[in-house]
């Protein structure tokens, strides 16, 4: 993992390709970490992956996730390795909550990284987050009619009440 000045190196050098695009560092949970703006994240993780000196070839994880009630609401995590130093750096995508009749859009990354496509419908079906220019963007572990987004802090959690009995005989 890159220590802290070798971090603000990285960012200082994406920043010239891509000016506006990282808007903090950071360590989070040990590992390095990018948050950017997430009309940049091609050009981020294009430039992590071949930019001469970096090397984030494999894209080990691709998640989602909800921070409701902060804003920017959702965030998409690209977890990156470095096969050849085995180190890794984590990008940070904030995408603000588009409103009840939008869904929150990102382009898709797999062009950069094809073990993307299944990672991003994941989050398609879970999250809502809509993945521009995904080559399948359909559900992949719900039904195809399921309605709603079951990760998001929001929706409602359901199910049937609970019947305790073990002191029934006390209040009948």
């Amino acid at each position: 993992m890159p220590d802290a000045p070798g971090l603000e190196l990285i960012r200082g050098e994406i920043e010239q390709d891509h000016p506006g695009a990282v808007l903090d560092t950071g360590f989070e949970h040990g590992c390095a970490s990018l948050a950017i703006d997430p009309a940049h994240v091609l050009g981020v993780l294009g430039w992590l992956r071949d930019a001469p000196g970096q090397g984030y070839r494999f894209l080990s994880s691709l998640h989602a996730a909800d921070y409701l009630p902060a804003e920017p609401r959702f965030a998409v995590h690209y977890e990156l390795l470095n096969r050849d130093r085995v180190e890794r750096i984590r990008v940070k995508a904030l995408l603000a909550d588009p409103g009840e009749d939008s869904l929150p859009e990102i382009d898709s990354c797999v062009e950069l990284f094809p073990t993307a496509e299944f990672q991003e419908r994941e989050a398609y079906d879970f999250f809502g987050i809509v993945f521009n220019g995904h080559p399948d963007l359909t559900r992949i572990l719900l039904p195809e009619d399921y309605v709603g987004w079951p990760q998001r802090r929001d929706f409602p959690v359901g199910g049937e009440p609970v019947t305790f009995t073990y002191n029934e005989r006390n209040y009948g």
